[in-house]
């Protein structure tokens, strides 16, 4: 049974989760956070310029504004690859009704919010495949659990974007055993990128294979974590 997020604002108006007692975004702003740490924390867009596909592993969909950010950068990019595809897990997704309007708080993204929205399954737990942009993006979503998504997805990431909620709310996220499928679902020169530097992180990810190291944070965060799979 998947429970859908409730539209719950902080005192600053900030999209928050009362059952981790913690928000979506920094306070620094979400749109800020996506381009500063995923897009750029993984080489983008770069990375994905030439090829014929490019896929991305996200852990935490939320507000989806991620999902946004970098579709439209895609959009954007004369050199982008034919297609892109976007996985990411959520345990507690949201109403389309309330997608739509926690995204006018963006409205550079309201044509490709009103897609999406459109395009929004059924909240039932499982594999949801969105073809968006005429097939050229597909978003794949994984409702449920992550402990037991990830087991049952096969996927080749070129990138990856771990934003869970803080470890110290939500550190069933953040764990090896999360980690360790995430490493078996990355192609050997896979990137990742996360806001967060605590040492549950970087230990469990270098335990399940990654290198990581810490570079320039966002706002507030002085630091932030980025990382790679070796290639073989």
């Amino acid at each position: 049974m998947i429970q859908p997020a409730e539209v719950v604002l902080s005192s600053d108006g900030i999209p928050f989760s009362a059952v981790f007692d913690d928000v979506y975004h920094t306070a620094d702003g979400g749109l800020g956070q996506a381009l500063h740490v995923f897009l750029a924390g993984n080489g983008l867009p770069q990375r994905w310029q030439g090829r014929d596909a490019f896929t991305i592993l996200e852990t935490g969909f939320g507000l989806g504004l991620n999902f946004l950010v970098t579709w439209q950068a895609w959009r954007c990019d004369p050199l982008r690859s034919r297609r892109l595809h976007f996985i990411s897990v959520e345990k507690f997704p949201f109403l389309p009704q309330d997608l739509q309007r926690l995204h006018a708080a963006w409205p550079q993204f309201s044509s490709l919010s009103a897609d999406l929205v459109k395009a929004w399954p059924p909240l039932s737990g499982g594999r949801h495949d969105l073809f968006l942009d005429e097939g050229s993006v597909q978003l794949t979503l994984l409702l449920g659990d992550a402990r037991e998504q990830f087991p049952l997805l096969e996927a080749q990431a070129d990138a990856v974007y771990l934003d869970g909620f803080a470890p110290s709310k939500n550190p069933d996220m953040w764990s090896l055993p999360i980690f360790e499928q995430l490493y078996r679902l990355a192609v050997p020169g896979c990137t990742l990128a996360t806001w967060s530097v605590a040492g549950m992180v970087r230990n469990g990810l270098k335990q399940a294979g990654f290198a990581v190291c810490k570079t320039q944070g966002f706002g507030g965060k002085r630091q932030m974590l980025k990382g790679y799979r070796e290639k073989s």
